[in-house]
C-alpha cells in the first residue's frame, strides 16, 4: 500500500491494518539467521562501524547489531501521525484484538496450524524477490515494502475464510502483513490515544519520504567508511543506491553480495553472487577478523 493509498480513506486503512494483524503473530516471531548472527560478531570486534538495512524486522538488533540505521523504519512501532506519539507495535495488536473480537478469535485458530517447513526454506531463498504477482484469491493488493527486503512466502493450504467476510490468503509479505481478500471490511482501527490522530506503522511506504534526520544519518555512514559491503540487495530502490554512489564518490571500496544483478553492479570492487548467511559466516570467521580490528 502506497502511502497516498494509506491516507486516502479508513476503509484503506482498516484494510492494512486488518492485514497487519493476521501477519504480526508470525512476523514478531521471527528469528536472526546466520547473516544477521555473522554481521553482529563482526561489529562486535570492530570490524564494522555502521549497519545500514532497508529491512523493517529490526532483526539486526535482535541478533546483537548496536549501530543500526532503519533506513526504512521499523514495523516494531507505531506513530501517530497527528502528534508524534510512538508506541510498540505489540501494544497495537492487543488493541486491534480488543475492538475486533471475532478476527482474534479467528487468529487463534490460524496459529495451532503447524508451520510449513517447505515454504519457509522457499521464503529464506527468495531474499530480495518481490511476490506481488502470487493470486491465490481473486484480489490482492500492493504492499509498501522497498527492494532488498525478504519476500514472504505461500504457506501450505488453502485460504481460510475469515470474518466479516473476509479470506486469509497464507501469504507474508517482508513488513508483517498478509493477503486477505474484502480486508477491513468491519475492521476497526483504534485512533492516537493522546490526540485522535491517525495511526500508521513507523515504515517508509511507496511514496513516502525518507526523514531528513535518517538520510543524513545515512549519508555520513556512506561517506565516511573505506569500504561498503552489500548485502542480499539489489539497491534497485534510489535512497539505497545513491549511498552506493556516495561511498564511491568518497573513496570507498564496493563489495556486492547478492544472487542476481544489482544497480550497483558496474561500480563494485568485487561481486560474491553466493547467499548472504553463508558468505558472512565464512567472513565472520576468517582467521585475520577473529580478532578485535586495532585502529
Amino acid at each position: 500500500m502506497t502511502h497516498q493509498q494509506f491516507m486516502a480513506s479508513p476503509a484503506n486503512r482498516a484494510r492494512y491494518w486488518a492485514r497487519s494483524f493476521y501477519g504480526w503473530p508470525r512476523f514478531s516471531a521471527t528469528r536472526p539467521n546466520a547473516a544477521h548472527v555473522a554481521l553482529a560478531e563482526l561489529e562486535q570486534r570492530g570490524w564494522i562501524s555502521g549497519l545500514i538495512t532497508q529491512n523493517v524486522d529490526r532483526l539486526h538488533s535482535a541478533a546483537g547489531s548496536r549501530n543500526v540505521l532503519e533506513l526504512h523504519g521499523t514495523s516494531h512501532e507505531v506513530v501517530c501521525l497527528g502528534c508524534g506519539r510512538r508506541t510498540a507495535r505489540a501494544d497495537m495488536q492487543r488493541a486491534l484484538a480488543d475492538l475486533n473480537p471475532a478476527a482474534a478469535a479467528h487468529l487463534a485458530t490460524l496459529l495451532t496450524r503447524p508451520a510449513d517447513p517447505a515454504a519457509e526454506r522457499e521464503q529464506a531463498l527468495r531474499v530480495g524477490t518481490s511476490r506481488d504477482n502470487i493470486r491465490v484469491a481473486a484480489s490482492a493488493s500492493s504492499s509498501g515494502v522497498a527492494a532488498g527486503s525478504q519476500s514472504g512466502a505461500a504457506a501450505s493450504g488453502p485460504a481460510t475464510a475469515g470474518p466479516a467476510g473476509s479470506t486469509v490468503v497464507p501469504l507474508q509479505r517482508p513488513d508483517g502483513d498478509v493477503e486477505l481478500v474484502d480486508a477491513g471490511r468491519g475492521f476497526t482501527v483504534p485512533p492516537c490515544g493522546n490526540c485522535g490522530g491517525v495511526l500508521k506503522p513507523d515504515v517508509v511506504f511507496f511514496g513516502d519520504n525518507i526523514p531528513q534526520e535518517r538520510k543524513d544519518r545515512a549519508s555520513q555512514l556512506a561517506s565516511s567508511c573505506d569500504a561498503l559491503v552489500v548485502v542480499g540487495s539489489s539497491v534497485m530502490v534510489y535512497s539505497a543506491f545513491r549511498l552506493v554512489e556516495e561511498a564511491k564518490r568518497a573513496g570507498a571500496r564496493l563489495v556486492m553480495v547478492n544472487v542476481g544483478p544489482t544497480r550497483a553492479d558496474k561500480l563494485a570492487d568485487a561481486k560474491v553472487e553466493a547467499r548472504a548467511g553463508e558468505v558472512l559466516t565464512r567472513l565472520a570467521r576468517h582467521p585475520q577478523l577473529l580478532l578485535p580490528k586495532i585502529n
